[in-house]
């Protein structure tokens, strides 16, 4: 609504339309708490949306991040495994990617 024009002294929406269809859209607006749509459409971020499909997940991605997670778990047990063994040892801290 940045670009309906406006009267400079009254801060006025000159155009009727857009005047009418703001006013519509702050009456209709409900309290964010309720975790509805509010004001201009904006949703709440606690609130998914109930009809909405679930997001699209590539079978072969998601078998993917399961492969990099059982090998994550494995790698720790490793490096647990390890620092028991060799108490003295300093290993390297390697960050996943």
């Amino acid at each position: 609504m940045k670009r309906a024009y406006t009267n400079k002294k009254t801060g006025q929406i000159n155009d009727g339309l857009v005047r009418d269809v703001v006013s519509l859209v702050q009456t209709q607006s409900v309290p964010k708490k309720k975790g509805r749509l509010v004001d201009l459409g904006r949703r709440s971020r606690s609130a998914a949306p109930s009809s909405a499909p679930p997001p699209y997940v590539d079978p072969e991605m998601a078998a993917q991040q399961a492969g990099y997670k059982t090998q994550k778990k494995l790698n720790e047990q490793m490096m647990e495994m390890m620092k028991r063994m060799y108490p003295n040892e300093v290993f390297p801290n390697i960050q996943d990617p």
